[in-house]
């Protein structure tokens, strides 16, 4: 055998305990960093393995209108959770919750034993009513949670439907408001985390975890929901009288593009929008539908006409046979035989087709075109809505005569109501173009800070101060005098203009009795408060004219929405009253009056007399009041 030295031994005795000291010290190090270093992040790693997630969905922002009313808001309706692993008896668990969710055993079966940490009940368990929740919650069993979540409430029901638009079952925006400003309403989701051992019991030593919701940022809009609760009233009685192939609405401030009220029929509920069609809800048509304006447009080449110094209105006259001569093409006014010899404020006034034809041919189709351009007609007026249409127009390369002569009045060319409202608002504003907008500005909803707030956009100036003002003198006497007598308001001074347009069919030619009757109007018309456009499609049995469909909608829509808004009431213009038309009646001051004394009213009012006593001491309405006539007065007697 090898002797072995000492000296050997002790070396390598030195070298086994150097080595287990250096490892000692490594292990040392190692544990030193995972505890000091690292071990807060393992820490949250192996919380990651036990916690499981409870998801609380954020409160999507509120949707209110211009005065902070709801127009959107948010009911509690929980959803149902599962965690599998939790569960003692899946059959038991599966019978009870049939009882109260209407799913299918099999499908309900596979979401409670299956092998993952949390399983949601989609869809059949996601937005629970209130006896649903109550009752899942008296249950009590294990493994079952009921996760916080909302679903949209709209208070007003089928209103604004179009502007609003609706969410999905996670609360996503699929159309409208709700969509475009999707991510700022949304907001971020919160959850309670409970921590449960590796076979999935839930770990009752170690408390729960919450992460609070952040909600989602309210939403306010220009929309003023009395005056839309009007519009849509005055639509809901047009489409019961005339069942029209469709109708529209829209209330804008002309002085500065805010939209105080947009409608469309059909319409639907935000929270049924899968009961109709996508036609339906897909389209709102005051910025979607495109069609001739017909005479409406003519404010349009009378305001260029004016702004280029071309007619005098009261001084100029023109000579209306009933036809004018373009190019080999005869082209009519609507009243048989002609106006016979007017002047410029009468053309407006009688909607005269010849005369606005020769309108157009002295301002010329470049200016024209020019004109048409600047108020904004073949191109989007920037609306913060979805599916805005641009509108059509004849290339300038194309327009010869007859297309000058019918562009005009209003044929030949394709535009979108808000176009029509947005130029019109320029034209009786003082020449000021605009751009038309709902959203008024995004707020913390629970601060209510601002967190944008948007202006008015002035887009340009289209013509004078001057020529504006003409424009409104002309369009108080179209309403005063001439076609738009419907919109007539007594007490309130009223300009506009109506619109009857031709609806051309797949074929290309116009289609016989089917028109599109429009209105558009605005009030004072000194200085313009309000302007509303109002347009019905195919109204059945009645004579398909603007002035006898569309212009009186419009004049209960004004004369409700200045009476919302106190506008003080003024003289104007007196109607020229036309068969068969009645003027109003001015109620007497009965005061003092006898009962003997009241019968010589009788054959315009009828009285209702009230109380005993020999004369009449008080009456409703007061004198000076203008009534329909045979309109009831009650008057009180006494001594």
């Amino acid at each position: 055998m090898k002797h072995v030295s000492m000296l050997t031994v002790r070396r390598r005795l030195i070298i086994v305990f150097f080595l287990l000291a250096v490892y000692f010290l490594i292990m040392l190090g190692r544990l030193s960093f995972v505890q000091l270093v690292s071990g807060d992040e393992i820490m949250e790693s192996a919380e990651d393995l036990w916690t499981r997630d409870i998801p609380f969905q954020a409160e999507r922002g509120e949707i209110v209108d211009r005065n902070g009313e709801v127009l959107v808001g948010n009911t509690v309706a929980p959803s149902l959770a599962v965690v599998p692993k939790q569960i003692e008896n899946p059959e038991k668990v599966a019978d009870q919750l049939m009882d109260i969710i209407s799913i299918e055993r099999e499908k309900l079966m596979k979401h409670l034993t299956n092998k993952v940490s949390v399983e949601m009940i989609h869809p059949e368990g996601r937005k629970l009513t209130k006896q649903q929740t109550n009752e899942i919650r008296n249950l009590n069993l294990p493994g079952i949670y009921l996760a916080e979540d909302s679903t949209r409430y709209y208070p007003y029901g089928t209103q604004l439907s179009h502007v609003l638009g609706f969410t999905g079952i996670d609360n996503q925006g699929l159309a409208g408001l709700e969509a475009s400003y999707d991510d700022q309403l949304s907001g971020k989701n919160g959850a309670l985390s409970f921590f449960s051992d590796a076979k999935g019991g839930r770990m009752n030593d170690r408390s729960n975890r919450y992460t609070e919701p952040i909600d989602g940022k309210n939403l306010t809009l220009t929309i003023d929901a009395e005056i839309q609760a009007i519009v849509e009233r005055e639509l809901d009685q047009a489409v019961a009288k005339y069942n029209p192939d469709s109708a529209l609405a829209i209330v804008m401030n002309p002085q500065n593009g805010e939209i105080l009220s947009m409608a469309t029929r059909p319409t639907y509920h935000p929270n049924e929008y899968q009961s109709v069609s996508p036609e339906v809800y897909n389209q709102n048509l005051p910025v979607f539908s495109t069609f001739e304006p017909g005479s409406t447009f003519k404010i349009i080449t009378l305001s260029a006409a004016l702004e280029e110094g071309l007619v005098d209105l009261d001084k100029d006259t023109y000579y209306d046979q009933g036809y004018v001569k373009v190019d080999g093409a005869r082209l009519r006014c609507w009243h048989k035989g002609g106006h016979g010899d007017q002047s410029y404020l009468e053309v407006a006034q009688n909607s005269c087709n010849p005369g606005f034809v020769n309108l157009g041919q002295m301002v010329g189709k470049e200016r024209l075109f020019t004109y048409i351009k600047e108020y904004g007609f073949g191109s989007k007026t920037g609306i913060d809505l979805e599916g805005e249409s641009s509108g059509i127009l004849f290339k300038e390369d194309q327009v010869g005569p007859v297309e000058l002569a019918t562009t005009a009045f209003g044929q030949g060319v394709s535009v979108t109501p808000i176009q029509q409202v947005t130029a019109v608002a320029a034209a009786i504003n003082g020449g000021y173009l605009y751009e038309p907008y709902v959203v008024k500005g995004l707020y913390d909803p629970k601060t209510n800070e601002p967190i944008m707030e948007r202006e008015p956009e002035l887009k340009k100036q289209v013509i004078s101060n001057e020529t504006s003002k003409e424009v409104r003198r002309a369009l108080e006497h179209v309403v005063s005098n001439g076609t738009g007598r419907g919109a007539y308001v007594d007490g309130y001074r009223v300009g506009g203009k109506t619109g009857t347009a031709q609806k051309v069919g797949k074929d290309g030619k116009y289609l016989e009795n089917n028109h599109i009757v429009s209105f558009i109007g605005f009030a004072p018309a000194n200085k313009p408060e309000v302007l509303v456009y109002v347009a019905v499609d195919n109204p059945k049995d009645t004579v398909q004219f603007g002035g006898v469909v569309a212009s009186p909608i419009a004049g209960r829509i004004i004369d409700d929405v200045l009476s919302h808004k106190n506008t003080k009431k003024q003289k104007g213009l007196e109607k020229d009253y036309q068969w068969p038309e009645s003027p109003p009646v001015e109620v007497p001051n009965l005061i003092g009056e006898t009962t003997s004394d009241l019968q010589q009213y009788l054959s315009t009012l009828t009285i209702d007399v009230q109380g005993d006593g020999k004369e009449v001491i008080s009456q409703s309405p007061e004198s000076g009041t203008k009534v329909k006539p045979g309109s009831t007065i009650r008057v009180f007697m006494g001594d």
